[in-house]
């Protein structure tokens, strides 16, 4: 009689997705605590504060703008845009990391996102959004609206599993 048991992979064997091959073990991650300059994260957030008025939101009415700070000092925005088919839409840090990899190529390292919104209510990244950034910057540090106020979080604390395919 054969087993339809699922076999889990051993701790050191990899595992196929799509082709790819991925590691069963994550690689750990060093995590500097250097903080951005000031000034550097209020250009940051201006940056994403002014391409938010561009967002196409018909539906949501709910206006995101969002900025990249790349390491080799450049900033990328990026706003959302809605589509009637809603899965279509696009959020504002993908817009951006997707602008950036448009001009520069998909070797871009990103070191901080800032995200923005026009109610002022609590806004970090979506799921999705928080894969985009870890795989383009898994040492990324975000700036958003918490639920009391600005907050700041590394990548992988919003994104404590996330993956990269290497």
């Amino acid at each position: 009689m054969q087993s339809f048991a699922r076999r889990l992979p051993k701790k050191d064997e990899a595992r196929v997705y799509n082709g790819a091959r991925l590691s069963s073990q994550l690689p750990a991650i060093d995590m500097p605590k250097a903080k951005l300059a000031p000034d550097v994260r209020k250009k940051l957030e201006a940056a994403a504060a002014k391409v938010m008025k561009n967002a196409h939101a018909p539906y949501s009415n709910f206006h995101v703008g969002s900025a990249v700070l790349l390491t080799n000092g450049k900033i990328y925005a990026g706003c959302n845009v809605e589509n009637a088919s809603y899965g279509m839409t696009n959020c504002a840090e993908r817009t951006a990391i997707f602008t950036a990899v448009a001009e520069l190529g998909p070797k871009i390292e990103i070191h901080a996102v800032a995200v923005t919104n026009d109610k002022g209510v609590a806004c970090a990244p979506c799921g999705a959004c928080r894969q985009v950034i870890y795989e383009f910057g898994p040492d990324a540090t975000v700036f958003f609206q918490g639920a009391s106020g600005p907050k700041e979080a590394h990548i992988t604390e919003l994104l404590p599993e996330g993956f990269r395919l290497q």
